[in-house]
């Protein structure tokens, strides 16, 4: 068997942040107002820090007003909801990203919910979940949503394929399965108390590996012939499958970097300007 095609995330990003930036650019031709797209840190942990300057730098290059709002570490829950609902209050913010960890002092679920579900452009709230679990319109968790599309533009079709997840994470392997699932996959969740993890992806057509932990998918335990997304990073530039075993076994196979990781800021990106564009119609209707 040859080896497996890559799933170039890089390039696909690249073409969903363009058409973003043309959406952004008509927006606030037609309307006088970029969209906008708030991000709030709370603390200066250095990885997160690099990440929300990295998505601020991003918005920038696609017409997106980027406002930022920096949290000291000893920022409290009760604080730190007061300032997440007053942006769900501001007309001027279309989007909203809480950037995590936050600390083990904060409870992070009361964070989450007090971002307004027609806000949450990352797709983290109880409401995005639902509607992602039911197929109706809303937001999806980012990098969830960037897997489909990934798998959209490489032709894989979920329907009737079995699809195990290895991660139960609330923003990540929990709505991948639910939108794997939407879409008619037979959806196994694994996680870190599976028991015989290897004979659960054996059986698999399409492999979502988000566990954080590194090369823990081997390639001796792919189907031949199975899509496989690795949607973990860990320290060193190594994901959650072992790469070098799984891309003589697999079909088609993401790199890490280069996957899966572009993927999440574009979507990011694009539900922004959605929003943006859905609170323009309603500024118009009177809706």
């Amino acid at each position: 068997m040859s080896q497996a095609r890559l799933m170039d995330g890089t390039a696909l990003a690249r073409r969903i942040v363009e058409e973003t930036g043309k959406r952004a650019a008509d927006l606030t031709a037609r309307t006088g107002r970029a969209p906008c797209l708030a991000t709030v840190l709370v603390g200066e942990d250095p990885a997160s820090v690099t990440y929300v300057r990295m998505k601020r730098n991003r918005c920038r290059a696609a017409g997106i007003e980027s406002r930022h709002v920096e949290l000291p570490a000893a920022t409290t829950t009760e604080e730190l909801v007061g300032t997440l609902r007053a942006l769900s209050d501001d007309p001027g913010v279309h989007g909203i990203l809480l950037q995590h960890p936050m600390g083990p002092h904060i409870d992070e679920r009361a964070a989450f919910e007090a971002i307004a579900p027609e806000k949450d452009v990352d797709g983290v709230t109880f409401a995005s979940f639902a509607t992602m679990s039911f197929g109706l319109p809303g937001f999806v968790s980012c990098t969830p949503g960037g897997i489909m599309r990934l798998l959209d533009e490489y032709g894989v079709d979920p329907a009737g394929k079995r699809a195990v997840v290895v991660g139960r994470s609330a923003i990540l392997g929990k709505p991948a399965g639910m939108l794997l699932l939407a879409r008619d996959a037979t959806v196994t969740y694994c996680h870190s108390r599976t028991a015989d993890l290897s004979a659960a992806v054996r059986e698999a057509d399409i492999v979502v590996a988000a566990v954080g932990r590194p090369r823990l998918i081997r390639g001796q335990d792919i189907k031949p012939g199975a899509v496989v997304v690795d949607a973990g990073y860990n320290a060193g530039n190594v994901g959650d499958v072992d790469f070098d075993s799984a891309v003589e076994r697999a079909s088609l196979i993401t790199p890490v970097p280069g996957g899966v990781g572009p993927m999440t800021i574009a979507t990011l990106l694009e539900q922004t300007v959605r929003a943006a564009e859905t609170a323009a119609r309603q500024s118009t209707t009177g809706g």
